[in-house]
């Protein structure tokens, strides 16, 4: 079973990052997959601002 008390802080963590953040991350990847997997957060954090303006607009 997984730690789930750890992945909640791992959430935690990189939902704190910004777009230079994740940008850092993709450029300084070591591996295609490791990219990959920064990229799609990068794109989740962005979609996740855009809910969040488009929320506050329709309010």
């Amino acid at each position: 079973m997984c730690d789930v008390k750890k992945y909640s802080d791992i959430y935690r963590e990189i939902s704190k990052l910004n777009t230079q953040d994740t940008l850092q991350l993709v450029l300084e990847s070591e591996s295609e997959d490791e990219k990959d997997f920064y990229e799609m957060i990068g794109d989740y954090l962005l979609q996740k601002k855009q809910r969040e303006v488009l929320e506050r607009k329709a309010n």
